[in-house]
């Protein structure tokens, strides 16, 4: 039986809205955004939640871009001990997504996560946070906004416009699809902006999400349903 990884830990989980939120502070000026990676093997990770109960699913995907398959496919199951609060996801699903990430037995090269990156009030979306905890180069592929602006980019594959909040720079509205809507990416940890906006569009694979993130909330669901039965 494979002994799963642990990670050292940054802070405690059980904590209040107010202690949150200075941990997310303390945290975002550890962050190191630049740094050019070109991975092979991708993780996506993503959670699902129980309608029934207080139960969150999660699972994480690992991908081979070269060889365009799963590679590994890890997944836990626990119950929710912070509330649904917007600008602190991290503190709903980061302990179950680190439990699925102590069961790889492969480590990834960089990881996608369903949500941001720097693109964050505080810059401390679940891509930042848990790259710091897993130190590995994340970034964050999220459906919506949730601060800064930007233009619409153009109805290209590849388009985008640079999102920014006062002026910086935080991440990138991305076009991964032509007729579809665009997604919002941001490095997390470990990565440039550039390098993330290369790694989500080499990670596609004809959809709008990129191929791991893609794999990743369908399989997540899949679980939930197979344990919900």
């Amino acid at each position: 039986m494979n002994k799963a990884r642990t990670f050292k830990p940054l802070h405690p989980w059980k904590v209040d809205l107010k202690q949150a939120k200075a941990i997310q502070m303390e945290l975002s000026k550890k962050l190191i955004i630049q740094g050019e990676v070109n991975p092979r093997l991708i993780a996506g990770a993503d959670c699902a939640f129980s309608k029934k109960e207080e139960i969150i699913y999660a699972l994480v995907v690992i991908y081979d871009l070269k060889k365009d398959q799963v590679v590994e496919i890890a997944r836990s199951k626990a119950r929710l001990e912070f509330p649904y609060v917007p600008g602190y996801l991290t503190f709903r699903e980061g302990p179950a997504l680190l439990k699925a990430f102590a069961r790889l037995k492969t480590k990834p090269e960089a990881i996608i996560f369903d949500g941001q990156g720097i693109a964050h009030p505080r810059r401390m979306g679940i891509a930042s946070h848990l790259g710091l905890w897993l130190e590995l180069p994340s970034l964050g592929c999220a459906k919506s906004l949730l601060v800064g602006k930007a233009r619409e980019p153009e109805n290209q594959p590849g388009a985008f416009q640079y999102l920014k909040q006062n002026e910086e720079i935080i991440g990138a509205v991305l076009r991964t699809k032509k007729g579809v809507k665009p997604v919002i990416i941001s490095p997390g940890h470990l990565l440039s902006l550039k390098s993330a906006i290369q790694i989500a569009l080499k990670s596609c694979r004809g959809y709008r999400l990129p191929e791991p993130a893609r794999l990743a909330h369908l399989l997540v669901n899949r679980f939930k349903k197979e344990e919900e039965q």
